[in-house]
């Protein structure tokens, strides 16, 4: 195949979209009832002259970007929606690139000028990642490929550059064209904070009853789920008597399961999370579960994270970097303070995603250790966003994926019927009909994706946009924010 084509971006249009969750959702600081979805729709035109347009979708989540308590929901939303705006400005006025160029030659550009109005590198990070997998799409459905086919060609172009400066010299081509996407993944359910664990926990008149589980318990057997994301809070005693009752219908599966925790930065050090761990190990009760966990996901606040070695926790579970992976040198910095792991996560931008892999593969061969990528995200919804991601983690050729949007959010909940029916016609195995509603499907714990490998970025369909509505402008930076940035 010829080189990897040049593009333009020509036209960058953005759209919100509203949704309400079946059930209130805590992770770290918030409990959410309901949010916004964002939509991306890039229209790029090839160096030969030809034209097509892609999406991305992605929710704009409060308090997981920027956990400053400082700021408020609607704060945190603007934050996201400037992010998208800096590099709407950029792409539209770069010459013709690859499409791996368009993003590596503004990666410093976009943190910098973040940085200089006050969003932190994860949050300007959004901006890219959101209009990288539109012109992904764009780039796939023009050469009539699917993500994964694309990739393999390396027609994106990735290739060493400045921005990755510990990959000088790496096969990207080699690396790209061994990836092999599978035709099925195990979907990992997350239990929050305030998720009920049996129907004790829920006060009379909260059930929902829309025939969707709602309790742990008729998750296990609604979904037959075999792997399992635990929240702890860092309150030692509380996780430990929840640990515990979530354990008690773990046990009630037959077949082996297999559990991760989620510190979400509730620990203050290595060793507050270790005590924690040990003591879980002290507990007959949760003897299964702790043989059954793989790994610990972000523990310690992220302005501590890498400041010190994690040697305490390391020594007895892997330990991975989520909330810290801001940057693209994040992950190397974690392998220095005895890290294992970094997560995917598709708004962090499938770039990223694809060096970090390429930065295991290399250590991996060289002896130093046993690194590895989970696949972390649970504000997924169904249609593009879910879809592109589930295609992200499998082409990595990771097994399994925490996966909720579909306990909390019913469906297509909010969008027309019509983009219900159209996304279940192009992929049936992925969606069903239950209840008289199109919901994501999940058998035996398996989600079947074999239909996104599919021309364009893992979806055959658009996202239908009747419903949605321009995104406003960015009130950002906020007079009303503590310390408010000085503008350039």
């Amino acid at each position: 195949m010829s080189s990897p084509p040049r593009l333009r971006v020509i036209d960058v249009e953005c759209f919100e979209q509203p949704y309400r969750l079946r059930l209130p959702f805590r992770f770290g600081v918030i409990t959410v009832t309901e949010g916004i979805q964002a939509i991306v729709r890039v229209r790029i035109r090839r160096d030969d002259g030809r034209e097509a347009v892609g999406h991305g979708a992605e929710a704009l989540g409060a308090k997981w970007f920027d956990k400053n308590p400082a700021l408020s929901d609607a704060q945190n939303l603007h934050q996201l929606r400037k992010a998208i705006e800096l590099c709407k400005a950029a792409y539209l006025a770069a010459p013709a690139l690859t499409a791996f160029d368009l993003f590596a030659e503004h990666y410093a550009k976009q943190l910098t000028d973040g940085a200089r109005i006050g969003l932190p590198p994860l949050v300007a990070s959004y901006g890219p990642a959101m209009i990288d997998r539109a012109v992904a799409d764009a780039l796939c459905r023009l050469e009539v490929l699917s993500f994964a086919a694309a990739t393999n060609a390396n027609r994106f172009g990735l290739r060493p550059h400045a921005i990755v400066p510990d990959l000088d010299g790496f096969d990207f081509g080699s690396f790209l064209a061994s990836l092999a996407p599978a035709a099925t993944l195990q979907a990992r359910h997350t239990v929050g904070l305030v998720d009920p664990i049996v129907a004790a926990d829920q006060p009379p008149g909260t059930r929902v009853d829309d025939g969707l589980p709602e309790t742990l318990e008729e998750v296990v057997r609604y979904y037959g789920n075999r792997y399992y994301k635990l929240k702890v809070s860092g309150q030692p005693d509380a996780d430990l008597d929840r640990l515990i009752r979530i354990a008690s219908v773990l046990e009630t599966i037959d077949d082996p399961y297999h559990v991760t925790l989620d510190g979400n930065e509730q620990f203050d050090d290595a060793e507050a999370i270790a005590d924690l761990w040990l003591r879980m190990k002290a507990k007959p009760e949760l003897q299964r579960l702790c043989n059954s966990t793989l790994f610990i996901e972000q523990p310690i606040k992220r302005q501590a994270a890498l400041a010190r070695d994690v040697a305490p926790l390391a020594r007895h579970l892997p330990v991975i970097i989520d909330e810290s992976d801001g940057d693209l040198a994040a992950f190397p910095a974690a392998r220095e303070c005895g890290y294992a792991g970094v997560s995917t996560k598709l708004c962090k931008g499938f770039y990223k995603s694809l060096v970090n892999l390429a930065r295991c593969r290399s250590w991996n061969v060289q002896g130093a250790g046993r690194f590895f990528m989970s696949a972390e995200d649970l504000t997924t919804q169904a249609g593009i966003s879910v879809q592109q991601d589930l295609a992200l983690v499998s082409l990595l050729g990771i097994t399994h994926v925490e996966r909720n949007a579909h306990h909390f959010i019913d469906g297509f909940a909010g969008r027309s019927e019509a983009e219900a029916q159209t996304f279940l016609a192009a992929h049936p195995d992925l969606y069903a009909v239950s209840d008289g509603k199109v919901r994501l499907k999940i058998d035996h714990g398996v989600l079947h994706i074999g239909s996104l490998q599919c021309a364009g970025f893992a979806s055959a369909v658009a996202p239908s946009l009747d419903r949605a509505s321009p995104m406003p402008a960015a009130q950002w930076p906020d007079a009303t924010a503590p310390n408010p940035p000085e503008q350039p």
